[in-house]
C-alpha cells in the first residue's frame, strides 16, 4: 500500500502534524498551512488542537536538537532515511523529549500507528526500534554545554550552523547562547487591543471574564500578553477589538511619531498590523497609503482594515523596487518602511526559516534593502520622516544599511532616538540612537531594528 493510498486515519493531532510538516517540506509555510488545515476542520477538538501547534511549531524549532539525539539511536545516517520516516521519528522524539504529560509508551505507540495509518508499515518496525532505544537511552545522551559555544548553540539550541556562527559573531558567547536559548522557546502569544475600539484596561477586563488570564506588555501601551488560552475564543474577534501583533513590532508605529492630518507610506505594509496600528494611532485622521507587490497580500491589508474600522487606508499593488508613478515627488509626511529581511528576529514564530534561510540570502536581502530606501526616500517632503526598520538582527541589514543609506543620500540625517522616547524605552536603544531589541534581554518581544532618519535638504 502507498502512502497516497493510505486508510482513512482517525483525524487527531499527530497525523495533522504529519500533513502539515510534509507540506512545509515541500516549501509551505507553517502558519498558513496550520491556519488552512483548522479551518478545513471546525469541529477539531480543542485540546487536540493546542497539541497540533505545539507538534507543528515545536518539531520545526527544535529539529536540529531531535536530529542530535535521535542520530546514536539509528544504524542509519538520519540523511539517508526517506523523508517521512525521519519525519515520524522526528514527531515521536518530540513527545518523548519535549512533552512530560504524555507517557513515552504512549509516544511510540502512536508514532508506529501513525506511520501504519499513512501507508508506511515498512517503516513501522524502524520507527518503533529507534524511538524505544531512544527512550531507554535518553539520559545518557552527551549534551553539549554552554562551555562550548557554538555545538551547544547547534545542537541544543536547534541553529543551523551558519547561524550559530551569525549569532557568535554579532554577539558575546554569554549573550548569544542567552539569545539562542531564547530562540528554541515558544514565542508570547501578545495582541495589540484596537484603540479605535476600546481601550486597553477594558479589553484586558473581558479576557479575564472569558478564561484568559492576561497582562500588559511593558513598552507598548496597547499591548497585552495572552498568560493562558481558555477554552473559547478571545472576545473581540468578529468585532476587531485586537489584531495579533508582538510587541516589538507594535513600537514600530510609535517611533514614525505620524499625526492626524499627515500623508503616510507604509511601503512594504502587508499583511497590515503596523498599518492599521498608524490607523489607530491617528485616530482614522490621515491618509495612509499601503503597499506591497502580492495582490494576495494587499486583500490581507484590505481584510485587516476592515476588520479594524481602519477607515483612512490606501491599500495597492505596488512593486517598490521600481519607483511608483502615483506618488508624487515630496509628497508625503512619513514612510515606514518595514522592509523584506532575514526574518531572524522572529524565528520562535516562523521556525521553518531557520532551516530554509542561508548566508548568502541575507546578502541579497541588504541589497534589496538598500534598493528600497533609494526609492522612496525622494517621496519624502523636506522635514519629514523616514523609518526603517527589520525583524531580524544581522548587521548587514541593520547598520550597513543605515551607513549606506546616509552614504548616497546625503540631504537626511540620522536621528537619535533616544532623545524621544519614554524612559523606560531607553534600554532598547543602541549608544548611536537605533533601536534593538532581544527576546533574552527584553521581556521576550521578538528581535527588531529601527533607525529614523530626518530629510533635512
Amino acid at each position: 500500500m502507498t502512502e497516497k493510498q493510505k486508510p482513512a486515519a482517525k483525524i487527531d493531532a499527530r497525523f495533522g502534524a504529519y500533513e502539515i510538516l510534509k507540506r512545509v517540506e515541500d516549501g509551505g509555510y507553517a502558519d498558513l498551512l496550520l491556519d488552512n488545515w483548522l479551518h478545513r476542520h471546525p469541529d477539531f477538538d480543542a485540546r487536540e488542537r493546542g497539541l497540533l501547534t505545539e507538534l507543528v511549531y515545536g518539531l520545526l524549532r527544535l529539529r536540529g536538537r531531535l536530529d542530535f539525539a535521535l542520530a546514536p539511536f539509528c544504524k542509519q545516517q538520519l540523511s539517508r532515511l526517506e523523508p517521512a520516516a525521519l519525519l515520524l521519528l522526528r514527531l515521536g522524539a518530540y513527545q518523548l523529549l519535549e512533552l512530560d504529560r504524555i507517557p513515552s509508551h504512549a509516544a511510540v505507540h502512536a508514532t508506529v500507528d501513525l506511520a501504519r495509518k499513512m501507508g508506511l508499515d515498512r517503516v513501522s518496525g524502524l520507527i518503533n526500534g529507534v524511538l524505544r532505544s531512544l527512550d531507554r537511552g535518553r539520559a545518557n545522551i552527551e549534551w553539549p554545554t554552554r562551555e562550548t559555544p557554538r555545538p551547544y548553540l547547534q545542537h541544543v539550541c536547534s541553529l543551523p550552523v551558519w547561524l550559530a556562527k551569525e549569532l557568535m559573531r554579532q554577539l558575546s558567547n554569554v549573550e548569544a547562547i542567552a539569545f539562542g536559548e531564547a530562540l528554541a522557546t515558544a514565542a508570547p502569544y501578545t495582541l495589540r487591543v484596537n484603540s479605535l475600539k476600546t481601550d486597553r484596561d477594558s479589553y484586558l477586563a473581558q479576557l479575564r471574564q472569558g478564561g484568559h488570564p492576561a497582562h500588559p506588555t511593558l513598552y507598548a501601551p496597547e499591548g497585552v500578553i495572552i498568560d493562558q488560552r481558555g477554552e473559547g475564543r478571545l472576545p473581540g474577534d468578529e468585532e476587531g477589538l485586537y489584531q495579533i501583533q508582538d510587541e516589538a513590532s507594535m513600537l514600530m508605529a510609535h517611533l514614525l511619531a505620524a499625526k492626524a492630518g499627515e500623508t503616510l507610506l507604509d511601503g512594504c505594509a502587508a499583511p497590515g498590523g503596523k498599518t492599521t496600528h498608524l490607523a489607530a494611532l491617528t485616530a482614522n485622521k490621515s491618509r495612509i497609503i499601503a503597499l506591497d507587490k502580492h495582490p494576495h497580500r494587499v486583500e490581507l491589508i484590505k481584510n485587516g482594515s476592515r476588520r479594524l474600522g481602519c477607515s483612512a487606508i490606501d491599500a495597492r499593488i505596488c512593486d517598490l523596487s521600481e519607483a511608483p508613478d502615483f506618488i508624487e515627488s515630496e509628497s508625503l509626511d512619513r514612510i515606514l518602511l518595514d522592509a523584506p529581511c532575514s526574518g531572524l528576529g522572529v524565528l520562535r514564530r516562523n521556525p521553518e526559516s531557520r532551516w530554509n534561510r542561508t548566508s548568502a540570502d541575507i546578502a541579497d536581502l541588504a541589497d534589496l534593502q538598500k534598493i528600497l530606501l533609494r526609492r522612496v526616500a525622494p517621496l519624502l517632503k523636506p522635514g519629514g520622516t523616514l523609518l526603517y526598520s527589520v525583524c531580524t538582527f544581522t548587521s548587514r541589514e541593520t547598520d550597513e544599511v543605515v551607513d549606506d543609506f546616509l552614504a548616497t543620500q546625503p540631504g537626511f540625517r540620522l536621528e537619535d532616538l533616544r532623545l524621544s522616547v519614554p524612559d523606560h524605552w531607553r534600554e532598547l536603544m543602541t549608544k548611536r540612537g537605533t533601536l534593538r531589541s532581544y527576546p533574552h534581554r527584553h521581556g521576550g518581544m521578538d528581535a527588531f531594528f529601527a533607525a529614523r532618519f530626518k530629510k533635512i535638504n
